[in-house]
């Protein structure tokens, strides 16, 4: 397996090319990432404890960004400031009973979601003032959005009919995320609107 061929290259600290014959010295520093409980991994066959033993010298955790919950305000700000200069978007600001509630949220997909979160919320172009209202709205939608995408049974069907189906799920959820304006659409997915009012009529996605 990949993680027995590894192992054997860090014990020996030298490795062979495909379909060549010289060793070859490895001269490499290994930075390596674990969100999974790997002791489990470990005692359920799946994961070599050596190759954990070798990757592990020096161990350092990353908190889940939940543990941080008074670094919530600076981390909005920073990534509004970062959205605005970046892509261009209109500069808003969270109210304090908005950033209360981000911090008292759970992130379950940590600084990615946070970043994900503020970008929604500055494509909306309302007001100035992010107010809580607007944020529990953008969590309840998101929170709605829990089936893939893609499913195993559109696996099976004609391209055509696969794409169609994939199209309309699509548009359906981001649609969901613009509050149901087709202009803030057109923008998120980068289509021109006068094409998307035709995609999405096609489709048979309702809208504003």
């Amino acid at each position: 397996t990949a993680q027995k061929l590894l192992v054997g290259v860090l014990d020996d600290g030298h490795f062979t090319r495909v379909g060549g014959s010289a060793p070859i010295k490895l001269d490499a520093r290994i930075v390596a990432t674990v969100d999974v409980d790997y002791e489990a991994r470990i005692s359920a066959q799946t994961l070599r404890r050596d190759l954990i033993a070798h990757v592990s010298e020096l161990t350092l955790r990353v908190p889940p960004l939940r543990e941080y919950a008074e670094d919530i305000p600076e981390l909005l700000a920073y990534y509004v400031d970062k959205l605005v200069d970046a892509e261009g978007l209109t500069f808003r600001r969270f109210s304090v009973a908005a950033q209360n509630r981000l911090r008292n949220y759970p992130w379950p997909d940590n600084v990615r979601e946070l970043k994900n979160l503020v970008r929604r919320l500055l494509l909306a172009d309302k007001d100035a003032d992010i107010e809580l209202d607007e944020v529990e709205a953008e969590i309840s939608a998101a929170a709605a959005i829990d089936e893939p995408l893609v499913k195993q049974d559109l696996l099976s069907l004609p391209l055509r009919e696969a794409r169609e189906q994939f199209e309309r799920a699509y548009l359906q959820q981001q649609l969901v995320l613009c509050d149901g304006k087709v202009g803030q659409l057109a923008k998120r997915v980068g289509m021109e609107r006068t094409h998307l009012y035709r995609k999405l009529r096609a489709l048979g996605v309702e809208f504003k």
